[in-house]
């Protein structure tokens, strides 16, 4: 009995993890809507944007964001370069002295700290009522800046994320399953908002009211997950805008070692259920549990699905689903090794690409991320 109900229950965690969740969220979202506010407004934004060795693409970054869709004289931009070694902050020095006409202000930081220092020291220096963070690499739609400050009329938003979306996919290796992955978890943050708040945003585009920024420690790697959590810990509603679009090339997400500190950075995650706890907030502690807590068990109820089979040989029920499991991994190692067609069958590579970070992810976070630095691969 044991090995059964090692089985069945693993496998019932991972499928709610993946499709139950979903589903739940498809029905709550339909019953249980909270509408947010939003209306036109103009406030002052400064987009904040931590720069590493971002040489390739911090010209383009500079120009995206001068040639957005909102009143110039509330729109600025501040490149906060942490100690690049490939020349990034000479690029966007002189770029903001050809074009920034006085909006494009460099903060030359010379040592490489981390992320979350350059974010930290630069937060008060900023002008801007609301403060957008975006991705170096990341390039927005003419109205992104627009769209995300509307949420803004409502008082009880204190940040607000964008939608993320890949393009050129068909240039990476995996760029159409990033693409499809991505889809997947915009549906689940769009259901979450709806329904409530959102727990974290995309780091290529979110926006949070200056006076909320709760300058987390140093060392914290999702930053992206962390501010928002702690904003919605002051009581302030975090929302979703898919109309707020950011863009990257599928080759700038790609990477396991991405995934790996992706993962790290859930791992820390978890020491932010505390402030859903206190105050008790049912339906974020909910999301949180369902959408963040479960993705990092999977992993583990993966291998406890296959290894629980191995004892469960003797029927054919279980013949049969160990048959699936083998032809399922066997995807998966040719997946590594080619480039299957169609596509579709690189999706359990991918899969367990994502699932296999964790168990590194889970390491790293247990030595204090301290192996892990933020560059550009």
């Amino acid at each position: 009995m044991i090995p059964k109900i090692i089985l069945w229950a693993s496998a019932a965690l991972a499928f709610y993890v993946y499709v139950g969740f979903p589903l739940l969220l498809t029905l709550l979202r339909r019953f249980a809507r909270h509408p947010v506010a939003r209306k036109p407004i103009t406030p002052t934004v400064t987009l904040l944007v931590a720069a590493y060795n971002e040489a390739d693409v911090i010209e383009a970054k500079i120009r995206n964001t001068l040639a957005l869709e909102y009143p110039s004289e509330c729109l600025d931009l501040a490149i906060a370069c942490d100690g690049p070694k490939d020349g990034t902050t000479a690029i966007a020095e002189r770029v903001a002295s050809d074009i920034g006409q006085g909006r494009v202000r460099v903060f030359a930081y010379p040592v490489n700290r981390g992320k979350l220092h350059v974010l930290n020291d630069t937060v008060p220096e900023l002008a801007g009522e609301i403060v957008a963070l975006s991705d170096a690499a990341s390039m927005l739609e003419p109205d992104a800046i627009s769209r995300l400050v509307e949420n803004f009329a409502d008082p009880a938003v204190g940040a607000a994320s964008g939608l993320y979306g890949v393009v050129r996919g068909e240039d990476a290796t995996l760029g159409k399953q990033e693409d499809l992955y991505w889809k997947y978890e915009t549906y689940l943050k769009e259901a979450e908002g709806e329904i409530g708040s959102i727990l974290g945003c995309h780091g290529s585009l979110y926006a949070v009211r200056r006076t909320l920024y709760p300058y987390p420690r140093p060392g914290t790697i999702n930053d992206d997950y962390v501010i928002p959590m702690r904003i919605l810990q002051q009581g302030y509603r975090v929302v979703y805008d898919p109309r707020a679009v950011a863009y990257e090339e599928a080759h700038e997400m790609a990477g396991f070692s991405r995934r790996v500190r992706i993962m790290t950075g859930n791992f820390q995650q978890l020491r932010e259920m505390k402030a859903l706890l206190r105050p008790l907030q049912l339906v974020p502690l909910f999301f949180f549990l369902s959408h963040k807590a479960g993705r990092l068990v999977v992993p583990i109820a993966m291998l406890a699905v296959l290894a629980a089979n191995l004892f469960l040989l003797g029927k054919p029920v279980y013949r049969a689903l160990f048959a699936l499991q083998l032809a399922f991994y066997a995807l998966v190692l040719l997946g590594a090794l080619v480039r299957l067609r169609p596509k579709v069958l690189r999706l359990p590579y991918y899969f367990c690409m994502i699932n296999a970070a964790a168990f590194l992810g889970m390491y790293h976070a247990l030595r204090g991320g301290r192996t892990l630095a933020w560059k550009r691969e």
